[in-house]
């Protein structure tokens, strides 16, 4: 199993705030979530971002889990 985290270097503390970043900013960053799935051979995965306490956030912090399996 792969579990893989991607943060941006900007803060901000949920997706919630995801307006925060320029449109630009914001679709470089799931660019960049795609390319590190591909990069750790990951076809086939999971994209993972708890919103909130009660959805299991637990960092504060914006960022992506990617989960998958090689072959």
């Amino acid at each position: 199993p792969v579990h893989l985290l991607v943060i941006p270097e900007r803060h901000v503390d949920t997706f919630r705030d995801v307006s925060a970043f320029e449109d630009a900013e914001a679709a470089a960053m799931l660019a960049f979530v795609a390319e590190t799935a591909k990069e750790a051979g990951l076809t086939d995965y999971r994209v993972v971002v708890n919103v909130g306490p009660s959805a299991g956030q637990t960092v504060f912090h914006l960022h992506w889990h990617i989960l998958g399996e090689t072959a």
